[in-house]
């Protein structure tokens, strides 16, 4: 065995108490004071960031300090802890419900051992020094899992305060959606219970099928970026809705970049009365779009989709004779129709199209007359180009 294990050794077997430590031991933990112990603790306690000032009453503070101490103290007459401390899961709980950040609170509960510590040196004499040595690993190891234990009852009740906390916001977004006609009042009581004013304004999103993936993860780059996004299912529809800022933030900017390139439905709510309907508007523009289709559809983009939808459902065919009039024309002719019609509804100038197309005006305007005189419809008459666009949509 080299020097330094030699030396290794001789420090562990130094630091372990060994017989005739135990009366001693014990007198030296009977001599601490815990008024002493809690002063200390308070006068350090206050000046942590995050307890200053106080998130709680401080005579709450100065109670479980003590409580503490004792615990702390019996811990090590036993030479540990066995088992759950009871003052551990009751500073955790209430500090997680005061709103102290764990850092601030495991801040605070070294001082513990500190404290601890100073006093149990002063009240032992130059005699004691080695057994207080010896006993180190002992107050050490107490005083951990003290700490652990306080940690792990602090994370445990956060954890079921945000399980809670979400379940009372889901609880609201629910009841939204299963009362068509909710009074003003309720309105304000979900609105403030969502942390939103009732008029504020709200971006709509739904998201179906395979689609709903990507949602997700938008949704978890947004909160992970410090923003807010409630979420809803309608069926297997995705609903997801945040408060829309003016001016928007870096972060509201990345969440519309990434809803503007994903395939989803997007609509724009005045405010929380209006949830319900945009929410459905949304729903509707997401099962429209199209397979070969890769950004969001707007209102703006998928109106005449949705009114195709509702016609051709209510059996009322849009372009029917239409359709049966353009059948006469040979192959080539009703692609040029059709194509020279489709770019005027694009625009609506004959000039435009012509760009568009690679051709004269004079073609434009004459392909216009043809399909009009074939079809009866004027793609150049608004009442009659709108049932164009919704049966071409």
């Amino acid at each position: 065995m080299d020097e330094q294990d030699r030396f290794a050794g001789t420090r562990q077997l130094r630091d372990r108490p060994v017989p005739g430590d135990e009366r001693r031991w014990l007198e030296l933990l009977d001599a601490l004071d815990l008024d002493e112990l809690t002063d200390r603790f308070m006068t350090r306690v206050v000046t942590v960031s995050g307890y200053d000032p106080a998130p709680i009453p401080v005579s709450e503070l100065r109670r479980t300090g003590r409580q503490s101490f004792s615990t702390l103290i019996d811990g090590l007459r036993a030479g540990g802890f066995d088992g759950p401390v009871t003052v551990s899961t009751e500073v955790g709980v209430s500090r997680a419900r005061a709103g102290i950040p764990l850092e601030a609170l495991m801040t605070a509960i070294r001082h513990d051992f500190n404290v601890l510590w100073e006093v149990l040196t002063r009240v032992a004499n130059q005699e004691d020094a080695e057994l207080v040595i010896r006993h180190t690993g002992i107050v050490l190891s107490t005083v951990d899992e003290y700490v652990s234990q306080v940690q792990q009852a602090y994370t445990a009740e956060l954890q079921r305060m945000r399980a809670e906390e979400s379940s009372v916001r889901a609880g609201l977004i629910a009841s939204l959606f299963q009362d068509p006609d909710p009074t003003d009042e309720r309105l304000v009581t979900i609105a403030s219970g969502l942390g939103l004013h009732v008029d504020s304004p709200l971006l709509v999103v739904a998201a179906a099928g395979d689609d709903v993936r990507a949602l997700r993860v938008l949704i978890s780059d947004h909160v992970r970026a410090g923003g807010t996004m409630f979420t809803h299912h309608l069926g297997e529809v995705l609903i997801a809705f945040t408060r829309i800022h003016e001016p928007p933030g870096h972060r509201e900017e990345a969440l519309e970049r990434g809803i503007a390139e994903a395939r989803v439905g997007c609509v724009c709510s005045p405010g929380v009365g209006s949830l319900r309907r945009s929410a459905l508007t949304a729903r509707d523009l997401a099962e429209v779009i199209e397979d070969d289709e890769s950004s969001a559809m707007t209102w703006r983009r998928g109106w005449a989709r949705l009114a195709a939808r509702s016609l051709n459902a209510a059996g009322n065919p849009i372009l029917a004779d239409v359709e049966a009039a353009l059948a006469g024309c040979g192959r080539v002719e009703r692609e040029r129709l059709v194509e020279a019609v489709r770019a005027y509804l694009h625009s609506g100038s004959i000039g435009a199209s012509a760009a568009e197309l690679f051709c004269h005006r004079n073609t434009v305007a004459n392909r216009l007359r043809r399909f009009a005189d074939l079809t009866g419809l004027d793609p150049t008459v608004p009442a009659e180009a709108a049932r164009l666009v919704v049966g071409w949509a």
